[in-house]
């Protein structure tokens, strides 16, 4: 490996420079062998075009499913409820993984306790694989030894929210294509038909409505700047989708999700679950109250949802109940929430309770997706039709103009 230093002589001089060794520490050891005192050793980063390539072709090739995340936690639950060590568990995992990334990180993670870190330590190592909820679970497990039934409760967990997120998103694909084909079809149609009747109404001299004129002004547009139009398109989307990434964007994109008609209601439904399922998850592990809040706060996706939940974390540590939270925060948590995490906390069984809740919202969002695709299709069918009406107007409009005329 290489590393680039800096380093201060006796006589105040510094030293800067590359320098090739076997680890970091070897580096401080030459620096200070040479009676030089170290102000840095870092290991020499790559050009940065080439670390982003490497790092875009990672996340292409690289990705592990949350499908595999489940697997790997439930036939590992199994496998040590069945009897076998750990890391003859991790071993058979490892085999028959047919990801390659996943089945390098299991080995890693053998390797790691091997060499004497408990699960959850070697599990840390791969942050963006494993979410600080499913770490936290089985280092609870680990302690409590059972770390098996953790590992079911982890991907018993896992399952549901990826199927809640699924069904959402399953409702949300059919209407995106649908307008996606449409905007296609209205370009296609600006840029080949369009033009075809403007030569014909040209050549009858017949005036055209405004409508008529405003399509065909749109279509030259379109044809007569065709690379500035599809490239100002392009940066519009690029724009949008950097916006949204923002901490600003995503503020705004969960502001709408929040109060758009359709969507609001799945929205809050969707949270709801998340919240009660993950926050009953980590107490039935024996995960700290308020540290239970805290992973609950990373995991949900809703920025308004982290902040009542970072709130909720101070108060909690105060003494507060987390039910007056959810229950002072009611145009984001529906009072049942709030209602039976009072009585699980009066009858001491909030996880159980909180469990309870998570199904019932569930179950609701199942519904509410349901319920939105068969409120979307005709909401789709009308647009449609005003949009096929309007061009059909304002391409027949002169036709009719002609007949009259004659």
């Amino acid at each position: 490996m290489i590393f680039e230093f800096k380093s201060i002589k006796t006589n105040g001089e510094t030293v800067e420079g590359k320098v090739e060794a076997e680890s970091k520490q070897s580096v401080i050891d030459l620096i200070v062998g040479r009676g030089e005192q170290v102000v840095f050793v870092n290991e020499f980063e790559e050009k940065k075009l080439v670390k982003e390539t490497k790092k875009a072709f990672a996340g292409l090739f690289g990705n592990i499913k949350e499908q595999d995340k489940i697997l790997f936690a439930r036939n590992l639950g199994l496998m040590i409820k069945a009897g076998l060590a750990l890391s003859r568990a991790l071993s058979v995992l490892e085999r028959q993984s047919s990801n390659k990334t996943l089945k390098k990180i299991t080995a890693k993670i053998q390797e790691d306790i091997s060499k004497g870190k408990t699960f959850h330590e070697a599990l840390s190592e791969h942050p963006k694989v494993f979410s600080k909820l499913f770490i936290s679970m089985v280092a609870a497990g680990e302690e409590s030894g059972n770390l098996a039934n953790s590992l079911e409760n982890i991907s018993s967990q896992m399952e549901k929210t990826h199927k809640i997120v699924k069904k959402v998103k399953g409702a949300m694909v059919y209407p995106a294509v649908v307008i996606g084909v449409m905007i296609i079809i209205a370009i296609l149609m600006l840029f080949y038909i369009v033009p075809t009747l403007t030569e014909t109404f040209k050549s009858l001299e017949v005036e055209l409505p405004f409508t008529t004129r405003m399509v065909i002004g749109l279509s030259d547009i379109i044809r007569d700047h065709s690379i500035i139009f599809f490239a100002s398109l392009v940066l519009v989307i690029v724009l949008l989708f950097s916006f949204f990434k923002t901490k600003k964007g995503k503020r705004t994109l969960d502001f709408c999700f929040l109060h758009f008609p359709i969507v609001k209601n799945i929205t809050k439904g969707v949270n709801s679950a998340r919240t009660t399922r993950t926050l009953s998850s980590l107490l039935q592990a024996g995960v700290d109250y308020v540290e239970a809040i805290n992973i609950t706060e990373r995991v949900v996706q809703n920025s308004y949802y982290r902040t009542v939940l970072k709130d909720a974390s101070k108060k909690v540590e105060k003494g507060e109940p987390i039910s007056k939270v959810f229950l002072d925060n009611s145009n984001l948590y529906p009072i049942f929430v709030g209602e039976m995490a009072s009585v699980g906390e009066e009858t001491g069984n909030i996880s159980e309770m909180l469990q309870g809740v998570a199904l019932f919202y569930e179950e609701e969002v199942e519904q509410k997706t349901k319920d939105m695709s068969a409120l979307v299709e005709p909401m789709l069918m009308i647009v449609i039709g005003i949009a096929v009406g309007f061009f059909a107007v304002s391409m027949l409009t002169p036709t009719y103009s002609l007949v009259d005329a004659i």
